[in-house]
């Protein structure tokens, strides 16, 4: 092709997006020929992590700024795309539609928190970050307030906070491979992180960034064609999202005509552990406007504040440029976000509805479990039946699926090809991928860049800094793989919490920093650490029995913690000397959208 890689960008991803739906056609027709579920599951991961892999070594470097911040030369169109696969994780392809599938509409206020937080990040955050011209958060920070312990701190709220979040896409990879590939759990998590790091590791943010644009179009094309298929096939319509009060009122009339009835603790402790049975209505959760708003409020504060998200728009050419790219950012996360409740009520009504083929509800237990698609998924742990009543016919609390199911066992449940399960598995490893690429990065860079080159060794040498950034991607991939081995808290819990962690130390110091030119050292310090440790307590407290207050619950444990932030933050600030008059000029140039960045080059 003539011309460089960026001018080249659309002819390239073209021909990578024909030669992918190329591969499924491929897949289906040996389907068809006689190829084993389990081959067609291997081919499926194997094939699209191996063109990850090319990715990243194609974009090896040894340039601080590609490596950091991917040159700035990302268009805006491709970098939405990018900040889409970084943001849609394990959480919003696997367990989201999950959640819905078994909390009801409270689990909607996720899907409201995490796209209008791109509405913060565009007006309050990304465009001015990006005339700062720094490369990570804590560069930020330690700029803006001055001074290495200001730095420290944002380094450790980040690593809490990605760490947290890079557990719960270390654990849906591992789900995912131990479905495709038939190997046990604790050992798919690490076959995960190679995945992962095979990505990450050459190239920095410049390998992530072209690898997450191929991911977003594996993930996109992964969630949506089954919807659509499956809709058609059910005859809700080729494009059900319309449907979707007419579905959802079926539902409640089929929860109706078979009642709900509670399981005793003999019963639910035959249970394994982490599955679900449908045993609330669609409205019984978070039905409180407080409730709601609280939980859509956190999600909204914690996408503002999550360092991964932000890194994104450093990578952009300009102000400008970043300010689209939220726009197409939140275009791209819409395509998905969109289809997750009308997925979660299309699985719901492919089991308990009896007047379709796949219906479930009803039958003989001994029927269910001689089913094809329920032998598989709980050899995997992940369904489960039980006669609690001893009448041989299958009750609605008697079968229990977990919420990673939702996504990956729907094809099977509805009857597509086995192809289409394999495209879902794909679709679900690239979500989880993309987003921890970004958090490892995130962190590692961050220790890199911020703790060992501005703190330790202010001399290193550029090779020197990128060996450290490289080995500690490793290290804390290995971490999180261990943690996430250990199964201590589910895909969606975790992704959460990390939302709380994030907005309880970074939020309104990153907020005053570009729009309070009064916020200083001393304030930023108290708002992070006091931000950071009440909101760390209050989930400790809360955990461990604390009745909690004012409708604040461990997964919205950040806005106790965001409000202890700004209280302190203000406090101290005005309680201490402000920032010297060249700070507050700088802060003046940062909200101005025009002219050199304050940093310059890097």
């Amino acid at each position: 092709m003539k011309g460089n890689f960026i001018d080249n960008l659309p002819k390239v991803y073209g021909i990578y997006t024909g030669g992918f739906l190329a591969f499924i056609i491929i897949m289906a027709i040996c389907e068809q020929m006689g190829m084993t579920a389990k081959t067609i599951g291997i081919c499926f991961v194997a094939f699209t992590v191996a063109i990850y892999a090319i990715i990243g070594w194609l974009s090896r470097t040894a340039q601080a700024d590609a490596y950091y911040v991917a040159g700035r030369q990302v268009p805006t169109v491709f970098n939405g795309m990018a900040t889409a696969a970084d943001w849609m994780s394990g959480a919003s392809f696997v367990a989201m539609a999950g959640g819905i599938y078994f909390k009801g509409y409270g689990y909607m206020a996720l899907l409201v928190g995490w796209t209008g937080g791109y509405v913060l990040v565009a007006s309050l955050l990304a465009p001015y970050l990006r005339k700062f011209g720094c490369y990570t958060v804590p560069d930020f920070i330690g700029t803006r307030y001055g001074g290495n312990l200001a730095r420290l701190l944002a380094v450790i709220v980040l690593t809490v906070a990605s760490f947290t979040y890079v557990t719960a896409q270390i654990n849906a990879t591992g789900t995912i491979a131990s479905v495709a590939l038939d190997i046990p759990f604790q050992y798919a998590v690490y076959v995960g992180l190679v995945s992962i790091l095979l990505c990450s590791m050459l190239g920095g943010m410049r390998g992530v960034t072209w690898t997450q644009v191929a991911q977003y179009i594996v993930l996109i094309i992964a969630y949506l064609l089954p919807v659509f298929w499956i809709s058609n096939k059910m005859g809700a319509g080729f494009f059900p999202h319309f449907m979707l009060a007419d579905e959802v009122a079926r539902i409640g009339e089929l929860e109706q005509q078979f009642g709900f009835v509670a399981n005793s603790k003999e019963n639910l402790a035959v249970v394994p552990k982490g599955l679900a049975g449908i045993t609330k209505a669609h409205s019984a959760v978070n039905a409180t406007p407080w409730a709601f708003i609280s939980l859509a409020l956190a999600m909204m504060m914690g996408t503002a504040s999550l360092p991964h998200v932000m890194m994104r728009y450093f990578t952009t050419p300009s102000v400008k440029a970043a300010r689209k790219s939220v726009g197409w950012s939140l275009f791209f996360i819409f395509l998905l976000y969109s289809s997750a409740p009308m997925l979660a009520t299309l699985s719901k009504l492919s089991l308990i509805d009896p007047s379709l083929p796949t219906g479930i509800i009803g039958k003989s237990i001994a029927e269910v479990q001689a089913i094809d698609w329920y032998q598989n998924w709980n050899q995997a742990n992940l369904m489960f039946v039980s006669d609690f009543n001893g009448n041989g016919t299958l009750e609605l609390n008697e079968f229990f699926m977990g919420g990673k199911a939702v996504v990956l066992a729907t094809p099977e449940i509805a009857g597509l090809p086995y192809v289409i399960s394999g495209l879902v598995a794909a679709g679900g490893m690239a979500a989880a991928m993309s987003t921890a690429d970004g958090l490892i990065l995130a962190i590692a860079n961050a220790l890199s860049h911020d703790l060992y080159y501005k703190i330790i060794d202010p001399k290193a040498e550029t090779a020197k800094r990128l060996v450290v950034a490289r080995v500690l991607l490793v290290v804390i991939g290995f971490a999180g793989a261990t943690i996430a081995a250990m199964e201590i808290q589910g895909i969606l819990g975790s992704v959460i919490w990390a939302f709380d962690f994030a907005m309880s130390g970074l939020f309104f110091p990153l907020v005053l920093g570009v729009w309070w030119k009064r916020a200083n050292r001393e304030g930023a310090i108290a708002g992070m650490a006091l931000g950071l440790i009440s909101g760390a307590w209050y989930l400790v407290w809360v955990r461990t029995g604390g009745s909690g207050f004012l409708g604040i619950t461990q997964l919205t444990f950040g806005i106790f913690g965001s409000a202890v932030s700004l209280v302190s933050m203000v406090v101290v600030s005005l309680i201490t000397s402000a920032p010297n008059a060249a700070t507050q000029k700088m802060v003046d140039e940062v909200r101005v959208p025009s002219g050199r960045t304050i940093l310059g080059k890097q």
